[in-house]
């Protein structure tokens, strides 16, 4: 293997891993503690003092995990017996063999910060789990749920769009094929702005008509691959066999309404016969505010299908069938909630890497698959995208995300350094994004 760059870390004082370790994830973690106060009366009527003793112990816990990170001691293994908390506690040791540290002991602002974000969300859920019988409790729901509501108007316009669409698609050329193919790409490229993460849990919903703002958005994609999807998915269609099948797994993001734009965009590629099977990859766990579990899946289809608007309604029933016939399949995997990099995923998790390897297309949406993708390193600028995946090629794959962090590769020379001269945030405010594409040309 070519060598890698460093890990981003919080020791870079001012940038953007710092400001995360210092700021935003403690923010987090007070408003997790702030979330379970609220629900003390709810944890009494259904379990009695037991319940309430379990709060206070899960906050009692999370206490003491903010207080580790701001006083940046160093990070513990993982105590309570869950599915991954061997390899948790390995990669704990891996990281610590790294170290010059005197003490060899992993801090917070000295390690990797992929992993210590990580670590900080499994750490939440171990405070869950040692506090039984609010042990299922996730703490992250009521913003999802929230994100969810608050972007009505935006879901119903969406809805709409896509049935009125589906009513004449069998009319339509194939150039206007590709162009509402590329409609729906860029609507689930800009859904990826909905995230609770950045935000530090506070509402960051889409009330804006996206589909009526995709044209002045275009100046804002500074990678756009969306031509080698279309000639792959269109070359699938031509050639498949008629019992032959062409799946499409989408490494999903955010629940709530970025989750509405990639089921919009699955339930496309089906209408449209460019795929004929959609594979959704989810979390095990609640994960970075507001990532998607199969909970907040099956609540979203059953939201959307309970909606007072005819289209919105449609498309819920439309979504039911299609996971009840198996052309939507959902899986989730400990995997992702690990802290590796996925270049690591054939040794870690080789079962989850041969699935993907029956993929014809992976869409990996949003900024932590990018920095697991990527592994989170000071690449340069220009390194292309198939180097910095370090090995990883389990089928053709495409990264649709807004940037929200400090790492973007596969750019033109000079094209990173000048945007930074001129916008030192454009790397992590969420205005620009990208399709960028792995595989055959």
């Amino acid at each position: 293997m070519a060598v890698v760059p460093a890990s981003l870390s919080g020791q870079d004082v001012g940038s953007f891993a710092y400001l995360t370790i210092k700021d935003r994830i403690p923010q987090i973690l007070t408003k997790v503690i702030d979330t379970l106060h609220r629900h003390k009366s709810e944890f009494f009527e259904k379990h009695g003092e037991e319940g309430v003793e379990a709060e206070k112990k899960a906050i009692s816990l999370l206490s003491k995990l903010r207080n580790e990170l701001q006083t940046d001691k160093p990070i513990i293994p993982l105590v309570e017996k869950f599915v991954d908390t061997d390899i948790w506690n390995q990669y704990l040791e891996y990281q610590q063999s790294l170290l010059n540290e005197s003490d060899g002991k992993s801090r917070w602002f000295y390690s990797p910060w992929l992993f210590v974000e990580c670590y900080m969300y499994r750490r939440i859920h171990e405070a869950v789990i040692q506090s039984p019988p609010i042990d299922y409790f996730d703490v992250f729901k009521e913003s999802k749920e929230q994100n969810f509501y608050e972007s009505q108007e935006s879901v119903i316009a969406l809805c709409t769009h896509l049935q009125q669409l589906i009513k004449t698609i069998e009319d339509l050329n194939e150039n206007q094929l590709k162009d509402e193919f590329f409609k729906l790409l860029q609507i689930s490229l800009w859904g990826n702005k909905c995230d609770l993460s950045l935000s530090g849990g506070e509402s960051s919903s889409e009330k804006t008509d996206v589909l009526n703002s995709l044209e002045d958005l275009k100046p804002f994609i500074l990678l756009n691959d969306m031509e080698h999807l279309w000639s792959l998915l269109s070359n699938c269609k031509k050639t498949r066999e008629k019992a032959s099948v062409t799946r499409v797994y989408i490494v999903l993001d955010n629940s709530g309404f970025e989750l509405v734009t990639d089921l919009i965009l699955a339930n496309f590629l089906l209408s449209s016969e460019l795929a004929t099977e959609v594979h959704f990859y989810g979390k095990t766990i609640p994960w970075f505010v507001s990532d998607t579990t199969i909970h907040d899946f099956n609540w979203l289809i059953e939201q959307v299908k309970h909606g007072n608007h005819k289209w919105m309604s449609k498309c819920g029933a439309d979504w039911e069938e299609y996971v009840e016939m198996g052309k939507w399949v959902y899986h989730d995997h400990i995997f992702w909630t690990l802290p590796h990099e996925y270049c690591a995923m054939p040794q870690v998790a080789p079962d989850l890497y041969a699935e993907l390897q029956k993929a014809h297309l992976i869409l990996f949406k949003g900024d932590l698959n990018y920095r697991k993708l990527t592994g989170d390193r000071k690449w340069e600028f220009s390194v292309p995208f198939h180097q910095a995946l370090n090995g990883f090629h389990p089928a053709p794959l495409c990264t649709i995300r807004t940037l929200k962090a400090e790492i973007q590769v596969g750019l033109k020379p000079g094209q990173g350094e000048q945007l930074m001269a001129s916008e030192p945030c454009w790397w992590t405010s969420g205005k620009y994004g990208i399709f960028q594409y792995d595989g055959p040309l």
